[in-house]
């Protein structure tokens, strides 16, 4: 359920510029379009919706603390559990070879990829354990209460390196190599694959339960922020504008510009520092890398002596070709529409933010939030390549290789994705309303 928020008056700044609680109006500021609006109390399972771009403001849950402490506990000891305990298990010529989660950067570091290795090793098991442990920390800190250090911190750290953790991406990339080893060898799955698959399913419902806003404001009770000075101002010396924190969304007054933000000491800016021209590099790179990201074999697999590299389309077609067509169009989805509609989307937006538009904005918006979501979800094939090079080594009976364009591929992943952060949509509708 959406609720309306309303446009901020002056005075209706200068009285909520300092702090409020989730139970009495607050001001934020759009992260999107930069609208200063105020958010009503939210009843529970209530969404705060932008009056101009529909973007969330806030998402209110019931008892959301206690809720978040409790899976992330469960979220924590799966991981742990799916990280020291066999995932899958192939046999062929009477050989039996378990593979465990780090087995697939072990394999591609072996082959000479350890650059895509290190890649795979921070989004299945560093980012994972980490953004689950800080979740964990700052849940345990605020029901402990005061004389708790870094909660800020630690929640800060939470939230950027959540979009990096792909456990649930890395589950689709094992169904895809499961059915990829149909026709070569006998595979079993193993306990870890439950433990992870049960991660993934607590996570969904962390992120589900997660009201940031409340754990920020938790935090701030527990650990006061000191507001610079003229935080307070009067409000007919205010600017239209406040400056939206990009970490904690606390809409601190026009002057903290170029100062760190009160609550969570994150560097204040009014726009994010040369997005346009770091968003086009980015772009430009994965443009440039995808050319030979789908020309360069990802994988080559060996059987009986005899085989041939494969790209990323011809893989599409062997699942065809085997009867997985929902694989197949997961992979194609994932692996070729997403890049490229990724990088079309980029270059729209970047269009608008130069030369400036005021119609469609709304939509624009609503893609930016899309470009920014879906780009993950590439890597499913960079994940099941490494559990195949894991898994099938089995000499000139079955082998498989990842080859030199899952490199490119991963890279054009990673640069989208950095090139989605880089970009500040706020632009376009500042070019719109000049």
């Amino acid at each position: 359920m959406h609720v309306p928020t309303h446009p901020a008056s002056r005075t209706a700044y200068a009285g909520l510029v300092a702090r409020e609680s989730g139970r009495r109006p607050i001001l934020l500021s759009c992260h999107d379009c930069a609208l200063p609006q105020v958010v009503p109390p939210l009843r529970n399972g209530v969404i705060a919706a932008c009056l101009r771009c529909n973007a969330t403001l806030r998402r209110s849950s019931a008892d959301p603390m206690n809720i978040v402490l409790a899976l992330s506990l469960g979220a924590a000891v799966l991981l742990a559990v799916g990280s020291v305990t066999v995932i899958a298990v192939v046999q062929a010529i009477g050989q039996r070879r378990p593979a465990f989660l780090v087995s697939g950067p072990i394999a591609l570091a072996q082959s000479g990829l350890w650059e895509l290795s290190v890649l795979v090793v921070f989004t299945t098991v560093i980012a994972p354990a980490v953004s689950t442990g800080l979740l964990l920390y700052t849940m345990v800190g605020l029901r402990l209460g005061r004389g708790f250090p870094f909660l800020q911190g630690a929640f800060a750290w939470r939230n950027r390196l959540r979009p990096w953790s792909m456990i649930e991406v890395f589950l689709v990339g094992y169904f895809v190599a499961y059915s990829k080893l149909g026709a070569l060898v006998y595979m079993q799955i193993g306990a870890g694959f439950f433990a992870l698959f049960g991660f993934m399913i607590l996570t969904i419902a962390t992120d589900a339960s997660l009201d940031k806003q409340s754990v920020w404001e938790a935090i701030e009770r527990v650990a006061p922020m000191v507001l610079p000075p003229g935080a307070a101002a009067r409000a007919d010396t205010l600017q239209p504008e406040p400056i939206s924190c990009p970490t904690c969304a606390l809409a601190c007054h026009p002057s903290a510009a170029a100062a760190s933000c009160p609550r969570c000491s994150t560097k204040l800016h009014r726009r994010k520092p040369d997005s346009l021209a770091r968003t086009a590099a980015m772009a430009m790179s994965g443009l440039i890398l995808y050319a030979p990201a789908n020309t360069f074999p990802v994988l080559t697999v060996i059987k009986l002596n005899q085989g041939s590299p494969s790209t990323i389309l011809s893989g599409v077609w062997e699942l065809l070709g085997a009867g997985q067509v929902l694989l197949a169009v997961i992979v194609f989805l994932a692996s070729v529409a997403v890049p490229v509609l990724k990088l079309l989307g980029l270059g729209v937006m970047l269009f608008v933010a130069i030369r400036g538009r005021s119609t469609h904005l709304r939509q624009l918006s609503s893609l930016y939030r899309v470009v920014a979501t879906i780009g993950r979800w590439s890597m499913i094939d960079i994940f099941m390549e490494s559990i195949l090079a894991a898994l099938v080594q089995f000499g000139g009976a079955a082998t498989i290789y990842p080859g030199s364009g899952a490199l490119a591929f991963a890279a054009v992943v990673v640069f989208t994705m950095f090139a989605a952060e880089s970009f500040d949509p706020r632009l376009m509708w500042d070019k719109a309303t000049r």
